[in-house]
Parts: structure tokens; C-alpha cells; sequence
């Protein structure tokens, strides 16, 4: 199998899996591993990102009229009895993102320097050596096809049609620790707290995609100075032969993600989000099978 054919089927991967609560990184690291890569090298982790852009790309694209009355309301939100700010939806945003920097950073650092340099005795602490972790990864993925269970089959009596600022920070926590787990889908947990906490689904979905895009930033930030920093880097030449798969991968996972939001979307509506968490406990049982082969 070529290289690029490799490329075209992980951005594929990347792109359905990543707009859906089953948890993308799980998949590409599966098929990654599949195809004999190593999932947890800076070349993969930069790759990755790559195609997280390309998602982001699509999520920007097809949210953004969704996002546009939330974001730039012409009057007030709310009633006259208790008025919102114009710009609520983005401070709220602002609120979760921070709050998930903050927590997320320090969970990170914790399993670095504590985790895996004191208790396990790793020579270098860096949390994308879990990426590899295949058990780890199918525990991530069925604790959240749990929780996408639970929501799925939680009913409240009247949904929040704003969002409240204790939502968005339980949200911002919930977001945080889904980061260093690869298999805990962040887009599953967000939506199921979001659903938790009493959001209309369609708010629980547009929130999630916008804190996704607000965190893609940082992380491409991060795998970038990653790169730069490990010993087997080349400069500018091996970039540039990153690059271009790269950029080939986010159009294909631009693609990719732009059905699997359409699909999202029509499930989440019709009430069937628990079908999701269904999914994720049998791709937990795959995830151990493939462990178990080896890999």
C-alpha cells in the first residue's frame, strides 16, 4: 500500500470518525498501527493534526450559519426579565476554553512528570507515548460509550435554551480531561454533559463544535514545537515532506467531515445519540482484539 493511499484512507478515517462521538484518534491509531506506523512518533502526532485541521475546516464550514445568530445576536438574547449579553454564546465559549487550558495542561503535566517519568520510570515524559497504549485506549472508548448511553436515555422536563455559565464550566472540565485520553471522545462527552446539564440538543451540538474549534489551535501549536524539538528532526526538508501529505490528508478529512456533520446532526435530533455509545463499547471489544493480535 502507498504511502499516500495511506494518507487518503486515515484523513477518511480521521474525518467521519472525528465529527462523530466515537472517538477519531482511537481509530487513526488502530489503522495507523494497522499499516505498521507508530502512532505516538512526532511525524504521526504532527500528521494528526493535520487532519484535525482539515475538520476543522469542515466544522467552521457547515456551523458557521448556525453560529452566526449566537455569536452576533442583533438584540439581546433572552427575556426582558433577564437580559443577556449580545455576545453570551462567546464569552461562554471563551470561559469553557480557558478553563480546559488550564485543567488540561496541568492533567498533562501531571501524567508526564508524575505518571510516566516518577511512577513508571519513562526516560522522557511525554503524554503521546499513551497514543500507543492500545488497552488504555479501549478502556477511553467504553467508559464513553457509557456516558453517550446515559445521556442518550437522560430525559429533563423543560431544555436550557442558553447556555448557563455553570454548564460551560462543567463542560470546560469534562472537555479537559478528555484530552490526554485518546479513546475518550471529547465531542461525545461535551455533547452527553451538554445533554446532562439540560441543553437542547442542537445548543449541546453547536457549543461542543465551537469549543473543538477553539482548542485545534493550541494543540497544532503543540505538535509543531514537538516536532521541532525531537532528535530525529531534519529541519525544513523533512517539513516539507510532512507537509504536502498533510495538506492532502485535510482535504479528504475536509470531505469526510463535512457528511459525517450532516450525519451527526439527523441522529442527534431524532433522539438516537445513545447509538452511539453502543458503537463505542463494541469498538472497545475491537480495539482489545487488535491488542491482543499484537499490534
Amino acid at each position: 500500500m502507498t504511502y499516500y493511499l495511506q494518507i487518503v484512507i486515515l484523513a477518511l478515517i480521521q474525518g467521519m470518525a472525528e465529527l462523530l462521538p466515537v472517538s477519531s484518534t482511537a481509530h487513526v491509531i488502530v489503522a495507523s498501527k494497522l499499516m505498521g506506523h507508530d502512532p505516538s512518533s512526532p511525524q504521526m502526532t504532527f500528521l494528526l493534526i493535520m487532519l484535525h485541521t482539515g475538520t476543522m475546516f469542515a466544522v467552521l464550514f457547515y456551523f458557521w450559519p448556525r453560529w452566526q445568530p449566537l455569536l452576533f445576536p442583533q438584540q439581546p438574547v433572552g427575556e426582558a426579565s433577564t437580559p443577556r449579553s449580545r455576545f453570551h454564546f462567546l464569552w461562554m465559549v471563551i470561559l469553557a476554553t480557558a478553563i480546559t487550558g488550564v485543567l488540561g495542561y496541568g492533567l498533562i503535566k501531571f501524567i508526564e512528570n508524575v505518571v510516566l517519568i516518577k511512577w513508571l520510570g519513562h526516560e522522557k515524559g511525554e503524554v503521546e507515548h499513551l497514543f500507543k497504549v492500545l488497552p488504555l485506549i479501549a478502556a477511553a472508548l467504553f467508559a464513553v460509550g457509557l456516558v453517550i448511553i446515559a445521556a442518550g436515555f437522560h430525559r429533563v422536563r423543560v431544555e436550557q435554551k442558553h447556555l448557563t455559565v455553570w454548564s460551560s464550566i462543567i463542560i470546560g472540565v469534562v472537555q479537559a480531561l478528555c484530552l490526554p485520553f485518546r479513546g475518550f471522545s471529547r465531542s461525545g462527552a461535551t455533547i452527553s454533559t451538554g445533554l446532562f446539564c439540560g441543553l437542547s440538543r442542537s445548543l449541546a451540538e453547536d457549543f461542543s463544535f465551537a469549543l473543538a474549534v477553539a482548542i485545534t489551535p493550541p494543540a497544532i501549536v503543540r505538535e509543531g514545537y514537538r516536532l521541532l524539538k525531537d532528535k530525529d528532526w531534519h529541519g525544513s526538508s523533512e517539513l516539507l515532506q510532512l507537509l504536502l501529505p498533510g495538506l492532502v490528508g485535510m482535504a479528504f478529512s475536509f470531505g469526510a467531515g463535512l457528511l459525517a456533520l450532516k450525519f451527526l446532526s439527523a441522529v442527534l435530533e431524532k433522539g438516537r445519540w445513545h447509538y452511539f455509545g453502543f458503537y463505542c463499547v463494541a469498538a472497545a471489544a475491537v480495539v482489545l482484539a487488535v491488542w491482543q493480535m499484537g499490534y
